[in-house]
């Protein structure tokens, strides 16, 4: 996999097909709904004359820049984007878009669905292929055990099952 130099980060965005079309839906939302309504308020605006004062406009072209910036970073994700299919992936160790049980060493077990940077969320059991679990967990298998630093400290681990669905 290639490198960014700067940013030691991987060039690809890997990302579900779900994650895929929830960008494309956002900048679609943004390019098509709030930034034409933006641009209409903006004008109305400045149509009331002295712009130095008035809140609404300098409101308005704030958002703007905002929603302009935002779509730019959404552009350039998905021009780094890869979709990875999770129910195309198969085999004998865990890969991007597994949904895998993990215990503790106390017996614990969670569930982790391994996602894309900007589908991670842990409290609903998807993290990045990135994160210190996500990483650790890649190319093992059933019964391997890893650490993972975790905010609590490095944890060890135990795969216990895995699935692409």
């Amino acid at each position: 996999m290639d490198f960014d130099e700067d940013s030691k980060k991987p060039f690809e965005n890997l990302i579900t097909p779900e994650g895929h079309q929830k960008i494309l839906d956002e900048l679609d939302q943004l390019f098509n709904i709030e930034r034409p309504k933006l641009v209409e308020e903006v004008s109305a605006a400045a149509a009331q004359g002295d712009r130095s004062e008035n809140a609404e406009y300098i409101y308005g072209k704030k958002r703007l820049r905002e929603i302009d910036k935002r779509m730019n970073f959404l552009k350039r994700r998905l021009d780094k984007a890869k979709v990875i299919d999770p129910q195309k992936q198969n085999g004998a160790t865990i890969q991007f878009g597994a949904r895998v049980v993990i215990a503790d060493d106390n017996g614990q077990e969670k569930s982790w669905y391994i996602v894309g940077e900007d589908e991670a969320d842990p409290s609903s059991g998807r993290i990045s292929w990135l994160s210190p679990i996500g990483k650790a967990m890649l190319n093992k298998k059933i019964g391997d055990y890893f650490e993972a630093r975790t905010p609590k400290g490095d944890v060890g681990y135990e795969i216990k099952s895995f699935r692409y669905i």
